[in-house]
């Protein structure tokens, strides 16, 4: 990679931590009880990693974690969209049986969508609260001793709700509370805990078109969309703080990160290496919302190029602190990727080798939308470059970190994969199916039970016919074998009936059938 790419964050060299024996938790040797470090992108593809088969961007960094530990080929989000594959992820409940099950930008409060408004007047800002009874995974791994820090993008509650990350068990939040301002990548502020910080950059609405009259191919045409504070940098900072802080640990963090979701924004260096990289393209002009970009294709490849750096150096950063070897890494996407945006996902065929366009990625609960990358990395513990097919799911994360830490799971829908991880797989119990319901997007409901994959589309306009694919063969979902199957097409119904619960949200509900 060229030099000229690297950015000013605190990075240091690497160097080779002391080799310490590994301990499993409840095992000898050194504290018992690991760090863990959960690293969650934003509308990753299942392909847009190096390890998954990406031929175009370059991720050596979260590549070699895969070497250095397992990679999963079945694991899934939470949901299609950001806010409830959060809450699912938090909370160990699938989305028949979480609060929030889709997107609710609560629009009743006001002109929600204006930044103008929003910087205004804060109650304006985010997304609908869980309750406060709401048990999440940090107040269970506080219980185990364990400091917590989430740092990047919230979307679980407004600023003063009942749910913020500290009233949810976080010692520590740095980012976006709301989903909305994370639009931009140059906010004019973010949260330090309950409070804004202010940043030097203006408010230029996503949305705001290119000048009257200017070259969308000159690159001076552009300069608006840049400005100083780049909030990727600032959140990579406070992580690299907080670990420093708390290296004594045990220490768990969620690292939140908001990219690769649009808009289309990235250091200069990183964009030039993949304009160098992929010749000229065509510019995007704000068509399909968010920001106008001279370079998309550059743009997106070097947005997940640029976590990648981040995440190299996280690592190296671990070494030299001597922590590494008693640090659990997972890595995921909280969804598949997206389509608008000036984002073109079919391009580097970012679901690969599921579909990519717009209606099988982000936003559907087809094998695209939810079938995610997940890499997990624990020196002495999980065995290096191995891979395993267990059907597992974000629900399955509480019951993981809480046998982890130590500390009794509140009843979930998820089971704890630590066995898979200890390599101890005959140890392993398995779900027989994984659900999902999606109140957006029409309506659609999804089922995953071996080698099957029901699907549901357009609920809310009476459909109600079940789609059957066999994805030992049929990955795309291309070849509805229903009439062929209706003793599992009767089998998925009943698991239709069993594993919804009405929501107390009406938008969120959807037909038991």
């Amino acid at each position: 990679m060229k030099a000229n790419i690297l950015l000013p964050v605190c990075c240091l060299a690497a160097a080779q931590s002391a080799h310490t024996a590994m301990a499993s938790p409840g095992g000898r040797g050194r504290q018992a009880k690991p760090n863990i470090i959960y690293i969650l992108a934003d509308d990753l593809g299942y392909g847009d990693l190096g390890c998954y088969g990406q031929q175009r961007i370059e991720t050596p960094n979260i590549d070699r974690l895969a070497r250095e530990g397992m990679r999963f080929t079945n694991h899934y989000s939470g949901q299609a969209v950001s806010a409830p594959s959060r809450c699912v992820l938090l909370t160990g409940l699938h989305t028949g049986h979480a609060y929030i099950r889709g997107n609710d930008e609560m629009a009743s409060r006001g002109d929600v969508w204006s930044h103008e408004a929003m910087l205004a007047d804060s109650t304006l800002e985010g997304q609908r609260p869980v309750p406060a009874s709401t048990v999440m995974i940090p107040a269970r791994l506080k219980e185990g001793g364990y400091t917590m820090a989430c740092i990047g993008k919230w979307g679980l509650g407004y600023p003063g709700s009942e749910s913020t990350p500290g009233k949810m068990g976080f010692d520590f939040f740095y980012g976006y509370n709301c989903q909305r301002q994370a639009h931009t990548y140059y906010p004019p502020f973010l949260y330090r805990n309950d409070r804004r910080e202010y940043l030097d950059n203006g408010i230029v609405a996503p949305g705001t078109k290119l000048d009257a009259g200017a070259d969308p191919r000159s690159v001076e045409s552009y300069a608006k969309y840049t400005q100083r504070d780049f909030a990727p940098d600032l959140m990579f900072r406070e992580i690299m703080s907080f670990v420093e802080r708390e290296k004594d640990g045990p220490f768990a963090l969620f690292w939140t990160n908001p990219m690769p979701h649009v808009p289309l924004q990235a250091p200069e260096g990183w964009v030039r290496h993949y304009v160098d990289k992929f010749g000229d393209e065509d510019p995007y002009t704000g068509g399909s919302g968010y920001y106008p970009c001279r370079y998309p294709h550059a743009t997106y490849a070097a947005m997940i190029s640029y976590f990648d750096y981040q995440v190299g150096c996280l690592v190296r950063r671990l070494k030299e602190l001597g922590i590494y070897d008693n640090t659990l890494i997972i890595f995921t996407s909280d969804n598949g990727p997206t389509f608008n945006g000036g984002s073109d996902s079919p391009y580097f065929d970012s679901a690969r080798p599921f579909r990519s366009e717009a209606g099988w990625g982000k936003a559907s609960l087809r094998e695209g939308g939810i079938r995610v990358p997940m890499i997990a990395s624990w020196p002495g513990v999980i065995e290096a470059g191995s891979t395993s097919d267990l059907l597992c799911a974000f629900w399955d994360m509480m019951p993981t970190m809480c046998e982890i830490a130590g500390v009794e799971s509140p009843a979930t829908d998820g089971i704890s994969i630590l066995p898979t991880l200890q390599g101890r797989d005959r140890r392993q119990r398995h779900h027989e199916y994984l659900y999902w319901e999606y109140p957006e997007a029409g309506g659609q409901k999804a089922l995953r039970m071996g080698r099957w994959k029901a699907f549901v589309r357009d609920i809310r306009k009476g459909g109600r016919k079940v789609e059957l694919y066999d994805l030992s063969v049929d990955g795309r979902e291309q070849h509805d074998v229903a009439a062929e199957h209706p003793d599992v097409v009767e089998r998925v119904l009943d698991i239709f009936r069993a594993e919804h619960t009405d929501s107390d949200i009406a938008s969120f509900n959807l037909p038991v059938w």
